[in-house]
C-alpha cells in the first residue's frame, strides 16, 4: 500500500476511536463514576504516551532544546485556549431569539468538556502529523497509533458527558468532533507529505508541541473531574492507563 494511504489509515483509526467514544457518551446515559473512571484510565493512558512516544524519542532524535521549546509551547498553548473558552461569558440580553437559542441547545456551551475537546484538537494535530512521518520510517508505528488510539476514546467520551450535560445542542457537538476528526485525518497525511525533509529538531518541536498541551490538559481538566466523581480510584485507573500503554510501547517498540 502507498505511503500516502498508510499515513491515511493511521489518522483515521486514531479519528475513529475519538467518533466512537463521542457517539457512545452522547447515545448512552453512561453513570458519571463510569466516565470519571474510563477519564482517569485516559489520562494515565496519555501520560505514558507523552513520555515515551513523543518526549523520549524528540529528545532522542532532536535534542534537547528543541525538545523542551516545543513542550512549553504545547502547554502555553493549551492553557491560553482553556482560559478563552472558561471565561464567564458575557451578559445576553433575554430576548426572545436569545431564549429560543438557549432552549434548543443550538451553542456549544463551554466548561470541562468543551476544554477536553480544544486539548483534542491542540494535541491531535502535531499527533497526527508524528503519526504521518512515522510512516516514512518503515510503514505505521503500531506502538504510536494504539496508544493514540487508545487515549483518543477517553476524550471523545469525557468531553461529549461534559457537554451533553452543560446544554450543549447535538448538532454542534456532531460539527465539533467531525471536524477534529476530519483535522487529525489531514494532518497525518501532512505529516508525510510535507515534513519528508524536515529537520529532526523542527520535528522534536511539533512532537513536543502535542506533549505539552496533552499534559497541561489532563492536569487542568481530566484529573480533576475524574478526581470529583471518582475520588479513591482515580489514582488507580489512572495507574492502569500509564501501565497499559507502557506495556505496549515494550511490546512493540
Amino acid at each position: 500500500m502507498d505511503g500516502l494511504w498508510l499515513a491515511a489509515l493511521s489518522g483515521i483509526v486514531a479519528a475513529a476511536t475519538l467518533l466512537i467514544g463521542a457517539a457512545l457518551a452522547w447515545f448512552v446515559d453512561i453513570p458519571k463514576t463510569l466516565v470519571a473512571g474510563i477519564m482517569a484510565f485516559g489520562a494515565g493512558t496519555l501520560i505514558s504516551t507523552l513520555a515515551f512516544e513523543l518526549v523520549e524519542e524528540a529528545a532522542d532524535a532532536g535534542g534537547l532544546l528543541p525538545t523542551t521549546f516545543g513542550f512549553l509551547a504545547g502547554a502555553v498553548i493549551y492553557i491560553v485556549a482553556d482560559w478563552l473558552v472558561s471565561r464567564p461569558p458575557k451578559p445576553v440580553a433575554t430576548s426572545p431569539a436569545n431564549i429560543v437559542a438557549r432552549r434548543s441547545g443550538a451553542r456549544l456551551a463551554g466548561g470541562a468538556g468543551a476544554a477536553i475537546a480544544i486539548g483534542a484538537l491542540i494535541d491531535g494535530i502535531p499527533e497526527s502529523i508524528v503519526m504521518g512521518l512515522s510512516v516514512l520510517e518503515g510503514g505505521i508505528s503500531i506502538p504510536i497509533v494504539a496508544a493514540i488510539a487508545i487515549s483518543n476514546f477517553p476524550e471523545g467520551l469525557g468531553s461529549t458527558a461534559e457537554l451533553k450535560r452543560s446544554g450543549s445542542g447535538g448538532r454542534s457537538v456532531a460539527l465539533l468532533w467531525g471536524g477534529i476528526a476530519l483535522v487529525t485525518v489531514v494532518a497525518s497525511v501532512l505529516g508525510y507529505v510535507a515534513f519528508q525533509s524536515a529537520p529532526v529538531s523542527l520535528i522534536a518541536v511539533i512532537t513536543t508541541i502535542a506533549a505539552g498541551g496533552l499534559l497541561a490538559m489532563i492536569c487542568n481538566t481530566m484529573i480533576p473531574e475524574a478526581f470529583d466523581e471518582q475520588r479513591t480510584l482515580t489514582g488507580l485507573w489512572a495507574t492502569l492507563g500509564f501501565l497499559g500503554a507502557f506495556v505496549l510501547h515494550e511490546v512493540a517498540g
